[in-house]
């Protein structure tokens, strides 16, 4: 599995930009929903069987409390811009959750491609939120989900990238696996061997390894074993949602009927929604996008170090402010293309 990423470690400058699966698209873990409604395209039993898997999903109370005087323009009409989050909820029972994976997801208004942005939960940011009687708190991004849900991650993450959010995906963890496990596993490329450093100390062995969803977790959650720390976990993360997509699209999971139940029921328990984002209206939205190629970046960092008693990523500013200038114009294909040469 080749990495599919324009930075992915901590350094400056881009590295090139690989496209992504070729195949129909979908965006991230919650829009392998989507997959078997685009490739089966039309057919009236399909569209009512997602009405009834839509009345399962949680929503999310994100934006009604948000002053639109607060939130930035929307610059042009017609791109969508998805927040996915990727939640962990702690094993022990504990009630917080952390936000270890945060994709900005651009789909241009021409419905040419789509565009899935990684933040690095390390990256250091101004959270806007009065914390501990403090406004506009310096902190890791991933703290605005621990201290206020998506609703606050989702005005982070907009003060960071100038970028206005439409629609907000919370993924679960624990759910991701379930996914993979009704997908019958998947196969990655494993970049070196290590063992984990979580219960139960999983080994992986280097080399093309077929994953089931706990191993698939854990793989994804490792960053201890590598040098790049959470760079590698990212990259990882972009490999199991590639490979989760071409598995997803395969024929035979289309024409099993068992099967599909399962993966639909799966994808349906793990994913939470905003209340004003529809399963019909996504599936529209997947049938457009047919044929379009999936391109993922990581927002560019100008390195690691520490404040104070904590190891972060600082963000490389004119980069970051060059990529989401191009989201906010509608302007990525120029920006990737200008990137994929460097």
């Amino acid at each position: 599995m080749a990495e599919i990423g324009a930075l992915c470690v901590p350094r400056s400058r881009f590295r090139r930009l690989v496209p992504g699966q070729r195949r129909v698209v979908r965006a991230l873990g919650l829009l392998t929903v989507l997959v078997v409604l685009a490739v089966a395209g039309g057919v009236t039993a399909g569209w009512l069987y997602l009405r009834s898997v839509d009345r399962h999903i949680e929503r999310l109370d994100v934006f009604g409390g948000m002053p639109p005087e607060q939130r930035p323009e929307k610059v042009v009409e017609g791109p969508l811009n998805f927040l996915v989050l990727g939640r962990d909820t702690p094993e022990d029972g504990g009630t917080s959750s952390r936000s270890d994976s945060i994709v900005l997801v651009h789909i241009p208004g021409n419905r040419e491609g789509v565009y899935a942005i990684s933040i690095p939960r390390d990256t250091w940011v101004t959270v806007p939120v009065d914390h501990a009687g403090r406004p506009d708190v310096p902190a890791k991004v991933n703290a605005a989900f621990a201290w206020g849900g998506a609703a606050l991650t989702v005005r982070t993450v907009e003060r960071f990238s100038g970028v206005r959010i439409d629609h907000v995906v919370e993924v679960d963890f624990a759910g991701f696996a379930r996914i993979i496990d009704a997908l019958d596993g998947v196969e990655v490329v494993i970049e070196r061997s290590f063992v984990a450093s979580e219960p139960p100390y999983r080994p992986f062995v280097q080399g093309l390894r077929h994953l089931d969803g706990a191993s698939a977790l854990d793989y994804a959650r490792e960053r201890h074993a590598f040098p790049d720390g959470d760079f590698a976990r990212i990259r990882h993360q972009q490999e199991l949602i590639a490979a989760m997509i071409g598995k997803a699209s395969q024929r035979d999971l289309l024409t099993d009927p068992r099967r599909l139940s399962e993966f639909l029921r799966a994808t349906a328990a793990a994913v939470s929604l905003d209340r004003g984002t529809s399963l019909l209206e996504l599936g529209w939205l997947a049938h457009d996008l047919r044929g379009a190629r999936t391109t993922m970046i990581t927002s560019p960092s100008a390195g690691t170090g520490r404040v104070g008693d904590q190891s972060v990523v600082f963000a490389d500013t004119a980069g970051a402010g060059r990529l989401f200038e191009a989201v906010r114009t509608d302007r990525l294909a120029g920006w990737a293309a200008s990137n994929a040469a460097r």
